[in-house]
């Protein structure tokens, strides 16, 4: 090979050579540039999300009440809007709107891109109690909830001591949730000792010792048998639902 073919292939070999480290180097940039505008994109997005005004809370919206007002809902919910929704505690609103007696459960949701949704489900009382000069509403949880000027028509009257305890009055309340309809529309009120200790009154002066709420469709049934079979009794007691008994 002559002197000049042999330069001619080196300068091929090395403009070849200097392509090849360009390309390189083109690809190794075009891979940081890549990386780079993924991470401003990601931090725009977590700017956008977590700290700008642009999905921040502009409304609250409350449903599921009738007890509570929706502003009530929204002042013991505490939100502030121009928050970031991404960043709003939903947990934290739960435990707070928990705390109101009205509410038996609450779900807190994002909606985006601007909104927070509250949907709350309220207590529903199965009997009043007498309070002061009023009464208040009392749930098949045995919490004492809403307020009543007079006793409801509606709800059976359940009288408790001043001491009674949640226990004593959840069983009560557990008694009236589970007499059938006939049964409670007969009912001047529930008395409530303790746990094991529920009377129920009926409406012309007949009393029914009921123990405690356990078993309380077997004690019905049973009553109703009783009445039936022994209608001048004055006392009528299935608390033992297996053994009843009645008195004069």
């Amino acid at each position: 090979m002559s002197t000049d073919s042999m330069e001619r292939t080196l300068e091929r070999t090395r403009r070849r050579f200097i392509r090849r480290q360009r390309t390189q180097r083109w690809l190794r940039w075009r891979a940081i540039l890549a990386v780079a505008v993924a991470l401003l994109l990601v931090a725009g997005a977590v700017w956008t999300v977590f700290f700008s005004s642009l999905l921040a809370v502009q409304a609250v919206d409350v449903e599921g009440t009738s007890l509570l007002s929706p502003a009530q809902v929204r002042s013991a919910a505490a939100i502030t809007p121009g928050d970031p929704l991404a960043r709003v505690d939903l947990a934290r609103i739960e435990g707070r709107l928990m705390a109101l007696a009205p509410v038996k459960d609450v779900e807190v949701t994002r909606e985006w891109p601007d909104r927070i949704l509250i949907v709350v489900s309220e207590r529903v009382a199965v009997a009043a109690v007498p309070v002061g000069s009023g009464f208040k509403g009392i749930d098949a949880d045995g919490v004492l909830f809403r307020d009543f000027a007079a006793q409801p028509k509606n709800l059976p009257l359940i009288v408790l001591p001043d001491d009674i305890g949640q226990d004593a009055m959840k069983e009560g309340a557990d008694v009236i949730a589970a007499l059938p309809t006939e049964l409670q529309a007969r009912i001047d009120h529930v008395e409530v000792e303790s746990v094991d200790g529920i009377s129920l009154v009926l409406d012309d002066e007949k009393v029914v010792v009921w123990g405690s709420a356990e078993r309380s469709a077997d004690k019905a049934r049973v009553l109703d048998a009783l009445l039936n079979a022994a209608p001048r009794a004055s006392t009528y007691d299935v608390s033992a639902p297996g053994q009843p008994t009645t008195s004069d």
